[in-house]
């Protein structure tokens, strides 16, 4: 029974229980429609926060390629200017154009400034200095905690020269807790090295590389107490000394 205010006529509204329990029906169907709509409102709007986060991380990664392809650039330069100082002083047929090679930011191949091509191309097993300089070594092959030391700490200044102590393939490149930013090189053979704590990589991974091609910058990233480059040999999965295979610049 419904009695308007003010003494108008009441109405009288006669309802079956079969018809209550379609009203009751319909208005738990209409709150479940309300929570989904209202949980779709929140999935969606954490959807669109998360693709402005990733659209950030985009643009900072296309500006971090930026920076490098100019780096590339500028140490292809440094090279090229290498080179002609050494044909001006005729001094092309005494050595390679220098102790690196530096890729250009496109082509895979090239020629060293003064025409003769980048030394060793293709796998080759490591034997080769890791840095242009000759650092000094901190840490060797488990010396470690344990034992648990699988290759040589060098201390060097950041931002130092890491070349490829041998051709091969980057099989892994990327960045962990330990050894920070870091390459893998795959020599063949069972032959492979790993370079760590890295400030910058110059590698993709898959990439081709060759003997003393700089393949990142030196840094203190990772498990990192100062700016070093840990450097690993390993033969089949096990380390084995780096000094048996390369030898430290006098």
């Amino acid at each position: 029974m419904l009695v308007p205010h003010g003494g108008r006529d009441s109405r009288t509204f006669h309802l079956t229980y079969r018809r209550l329990r379609l009203i009751a029906l319909a208005g738990v169907v209409a709150a479940l429609a309300l929570v989904l709509m209202a949980g779709s409102w929140w999935y969606l709007a954490a959807r669109a926060a998360r693709a402005g986060d990733l659209e950030r991380q985009v643009a900072d990664m296309a500006r971090d390629r930026e920076r490098l392809s100019v780096l590339v650039q500028r140490l292809e330069s440094i090279e090229d200017q290498y080179g002609n100082i050494r044909a001006l002083f005729g001094m092309d047929d005494v050595a390679p154009p220098s102790e690196v090679w530096l890729p250009p930011p496109t082509t895979p191949r090239r020629t060293g400034a003064s025409g003769v091509e980048a030394r060793r191309a293709g796998p080759t097993a490591p034997s080769v200095w890791p840095l242009t300089e000759r650092g000094f070594i901190t840490q060797g092959l488990h010396d470690g905690l344990a034992g648990a030391h699988p290759g040589l700490d060098i201390a060097v200044a950041s931002g130092s020269y890491i070349r490829a102590a041998g051709g091969g393939m980057v099989a892994d490149v990327g960045e962990d807790a330990v050894y920070g930013r870091f390459v893998v090189i795959d020599h063949g053979s069972g032959y492979s090295t790993l370079y760590g704590h890295a400030s910058m990589s110059l590698v993709t991974l898959g990439q081709e590389v060759r003997e003393r091609q700089v393949i990142a910058l030196s840094g203190s990233t990772g498990r990192s107490t100062g700016p070093h480059l840990h450097f690993e040999v390993l033969v089949e999965g096990e380390p084995v000394d780096p000094l048996s295979m390369v030898r430290q610049p006098t």
